[in-house]
């Protein structure tokens, strides 16, 4: 498959990550989020893209357990995976890079349970690009079978 090594690449705290490209739908930037109270601490609202509810995440919550410092540059990529379909709030959208499969690294040290969502890296000539595989990141945040039970209702209310 010719995309398999396309990713779209972020910032997240001082970091370069990258999602696979197959799972983006988009790229926002930030405006028109709702809070909701009660939610994991990592969920910073829900939003409406394209027509659809979407709930929205904070990476650097996830990743650096501080919140992100939202500026002009702040953009939500829309991902979508086999169970939900969310945005993820990075401090900059930069680039979509073709990863040659040379330059992939297993993670190796740093595949401990707590990070089993970065499923390689990419080393380039001067830039490390940690590569998160949104399935497995989804999956991996605590309290998100509530959200994804949530949001299959929203939908079927919606579709009814």
């Amino acid at each position: 498959m010719a995309d398999s090594n396309k990713t779209v690449v972020f910032q997240a705290g001082n970091e370069e990550y990258a999602f696979p490209i197959l799972y983006v739908i988009s790229i926002e930037k930030l405006e028109g989020m709702t809070a909701i109270p009660h939610m994991p601490d990592y969920v910073t609202g829900i939003t409406k893209v394209r027509g659809e509810l979407i709930p929205v995440i904070d990476l650097e919550k996830v990743l650096y357990h501080r919140d992100i410092r939202a500026d002009d540059k702040t953009r939500l990529i829309v991902l979508e995976t086999s169970e939900i379909s969310l945005g993820v709030l990075v401090r900059d959208a930069k680039e979509i890079l073709e990863i040659p499969e040379v330059n992939m690294k297993q993670p190796g040290l740093i595949a401990y349970q707590n990070t089993i969502f970065i499923t390689g890296i990419a080393n380039l000539d001067k830039r490390m690009i940690m590569i998160i595989d949104p399935q497995t990141l989804i999956n991996s945040l605590e309290g998100i079978k509530e959200i994804k039970d949530y949001m299959k209702q929203q939908k079927q209310e919606i579709h009814n």
